[in-house]
């Protein structure tokens, strides 16, 4: 590896930024990448992150003017225990001063009561002030799934739209209210954060730091390891699971449910349920991130994805079975909200 005087960083030396506030990557052929390890990591988030961009590294030859990836494991200790329970070797944090991209792996942790009490408890600490000293000098910084909480936590997210898992969305969205949380997204860059979406997002995120300066090695590498780019994780969100978090949107959920076939009106389900349209919103807007109608359109286009999957019936009869009169009007939504065409979704199923 060239000494760090030698190097040449992909940011601009003047403006590494645009009008906009995001990062700005110019054509260079070296870039460091510190890659965070700390006891409990998420084995396949760490490792999909090493893999692709060392993918890269050996496909760079295949495109013009590639650019390369210097990657090193950096940790608090010399050796970190996975949440596998496997040894990871690490340099020393300070390596982390010298990279152009922090990249903090998912924590393995599936229930929120265990992820909220590592990402705030002691043991974290370390790994937040290193998150938050690397934002502050300028450092770029990209996390995937659980890892957006340590983001989050250490506050360098504060201001930025981000995504993370669709089914810790509600959680992630009521302990940081200053975040402007998006869990439709797989993939988010926001000034120089990007997040990314769900525990196998790692692979989509690590394509988006190829891509960042090489569309054509991107599409190489996802060609060789066969995968595929996804823009959204709104095709794999349960709805009714997101739901659950609140009593409230839980029996609205319930009731529009009952409802699809039927024109749906937001006063009509506040006085079902006995509460104001007022109160309803702000259920659903601080579980769901969205508007009750937008909820409604979901759980239809939810439902009628299902049709298309499981049935023959045709888009006419589905559209009508889930409250639109006219198709064409489905057929923008499922477009919209999984990023596939009717046609595409139905072939999947054969």
């Amino acid at each position: 590896m060239p000494p760090v005087a030698a190097r040449r960083r992909r940011y601009g030396p003047k403006n590494p930024y645009d009008s906009g506030g995001n990062a700005k990557f110019d054509t260079i052929s070296d870039m460091e990448v510190a890659v965070l390890v700390y006891d409990g990591v998420f084995d396949s988030g760490l490792a999909a992150m090493l893999d692709v961009l060392d993918g890269a590294n050996g496909l760079a030859a295949e495109v013009a003017d590639p650019p390369t990836w210097n990657v090193v494991t950096v940790g608090l200790r010399p050796e970190v225990r996975t949440g596998a329970g496997l040894m990871v070797t690490a340099e020393s944090c300070s390596r982390v001063e010298s990279a152009d991209l922090l990249i903090v792996p998912a924590v393995a942790e599936r229930r929120p009561p265990q992820l909220l009490d590592f990402i705030s408890g002691i043991e974290s600490a370390p790994i937040r002030d290193l998150i938050a000293a690397t934002c502050a000098r300028g450092t770029s910084i990209a996390s995937a799934c659980t890892g957006t909480f340590l983001l989050a936590e250490a506050r360098v997210l504060d201001g930025h739209r981000a995504t993370t898992s669709w089914w810790l969305a509600p959680i992630f969205r009521n302990r940081y209210p200053s975040v402007d949380v998006d869990q439709s997204s797989m993939v988010i860059a926001s000034g120089r954060i990007t997040t990314a979406a769900a525990a196998f997002g790692h692979v989509d995120l690590a394509l988006s730091i190829v891509r960042d300066t090489s569309p054509a090695l991107a599409d190489l590498v996802a060609h060789y390891l066969v995968v595929d780019e996804r823009p959204s994780q709104s095709a794999y969100t349960i709805t009714s699971a997101l739901a659950q978090h609140d009593p409230t949107v839980a029996a609205f959920e319930r009731w529009v449910r009952e409802h699809l076939a039927d024109p749906i009106s937001i006063p009509d389900a506040s006085r079902h349920l006995g509460i104001s349209e007022r109160t309803l919103q702000r259920a659903v807007g601080s579980i769901l991130g969205i508007s009750p109608i937008r909820f409604v359109q979901n759980l239809r286009v939810e439902r009628a994805a299902h049709l298309l999957r499981t049935t023959d019936q045709s888009l006419e009869s589905i559209a009508r079975k889930v409250g639109y009169e006219h198709p064409n009007t489905l057929r923008v939504l499922i477009r919209q909200r999984t990023g596939k065409t009717t046609a595409a979704l139905r072939s999947t199923s054969r």
